[in-house]
């Protein structure tokens, strides 16, 4: 049996599109966490930089986790934030 995979995802905000991000990531999670294959999705925004925001996700296969970029929620995301994320990065890892 394979390792569940771990997603680390950075997601900056302009500096005034803070509130919008914040909102829009935060819809994301109810229908994440109904989404087979979801084992953990965890939104967090940085202390000292609040336009920083992190996901740590870990799903059962990378496969599902696919299913879960090609939603809906996440293109409805990409469409309300168009021009307002600075930055993006998204790692997929497995736990050593």
């Amino acid at each position: 049996m394979s390792q569940p995979l771990v997603i680390v995802a950075k997601i900056e905000a302009n500096p005034d599109s803070i509130e919008l991000i914040q909102s829009e990531l935060q819809k994301l999670i109810p229908p994440t966490l109904m989404e087979p294959g979801c084992i953990q999705y965890d939104l967090h925004q940085d202390n000292e930089n609040p336009a920083v925001f992190l996901f740590y996700e870990i799903w059962a296969t990378r496969d599902m986790w696919q299913d879960h970029m090609n939603s809906d929620h996440i293109e409805q995301l990409l469409k309300t934030t168009e021009g307002a994320i600075a930055s993006l990065e998204v790692h997929e890892m497995s736990k050593v």
